[in-house]
């Protein structure tokens, strides 16, 4: 992660593929380590910013570390546990880490959380991984190679389904919104009520990400402040089955480039491209 600017990598999208599957293995190896720790008796303990942080953070953070240096030495990490005082800002490709998604539904008993892997390339996710460990569902894909679904039960991985986000809705129909069940905002709340008749679909953590890009849902707006690696590898996953991510004013977001905290003001998750309008 400290290495120079000029040393660090740039991985393309054929690269990145053949780093799927044993990505993919390892973020399963993250998702059991989760599955494994008792909630009801676990560490729960308080980040500066108010967050919690629990035992289970932290040992899907020791797997992915661990099972990185052996993957891909060359490429640089950072991870929401790891990211009180990162060299800023990242070139070339890096990979962008949240080991426990959704903290907040993990300790309320909840089964909508998830691991996160991307690999960011020049600013953009490349590839993304987005791991449900209680619902036993993995969505996965590489930017211009497509996504797909995959369930996986015990440690075992089923074969994989392509998918792919839908159209936006005929003049008529309605929005179906992916929204958060944790952190509603009176900015999404109106943005999705200028869509008369859109229905909300409440969701924890990168599932919406994952049930945009598998079709279930039209449009994931967040219209408040959220990290990097909450977005990275959802924002991989929609790229790739056809959707898209951006700022409010509808331009491409960037990552690692340096923003304070690496907080990302706003987004809007499209399924259908073709749909993107600045917000108002």
């Amino acid at each position: 992660m400290n290495a120079a600017a000029s040393e660090r990598p740039t991985i393309d999208a054929k690269t990145a593929a053949a780093l799927m599957e044993p990505l993919t293995e390892l973020i399963v190896q993250a998702a059991r380590a989760i599955l494994a720790v008792n909630r009801r008796a676990m560490d729960v303990t308080e980040k500066s910013d108010g967050s919690p942080v629990t035992e289970a953070d932290l040992a899907a953070d020791r797997v992915i570390a661990d099972g990185l240096m052996r993957i891909a030495p060359q490429i640089p990490t950072l991870s929401e546990e790891q990211a009180a005082a990162p060299a800023q800002p990242f070139g070339g490709s890096f990979f962008l880490i949240d080991p426990l998604d959704g903290t907040k539904e993990f300790v309320a008993g909840r089964g909508e959380f998830t691991v996160n892997l991307a690999l960011v390339t020049e600013a953009t996710p490349l590839l993304g991984i987005v791991c449900a460990p209680a619902l036993g569902l993995i969505w996965r894909g590489v930017v211009g190679r497509g996504a797909e679904r995959l369930t996986f039960e015990d440690g075992r991985i089923g074969a994989p389904t392509p998918i792919h986000t839908r159209k936006m809705p005929e003049p008529g129909q309605s929005w179906v919104a992916a929204v958060s069940r944790s952190h509603g905002d009176a900015r999404t709340e109106a943005f999705i009520g200028s869509r008369p008749g859109a229905v909300r679909l409440p969701l924890g953590s990168a599932v919406k990400f994952g049930r945009l890009a598998e079709g279930t849902a039209d449009i994931y707006p967040r219209l408040a402040p959220t990290s990097e690696w909450d977005v990275a590898a959802g924002h991989a996953v929609v790229t790739a089955a056809g959707g898209a991510v951006t700022t409010e004013s509808g331009a491409p977001l960037r990552f690692g480039v340096g923003r304070d905290g690496f907080i990302i003001p706003s987004f809007v998750a499209w399924g259908d491209p073709a749909a993107i309008t600045p917000v108002c």
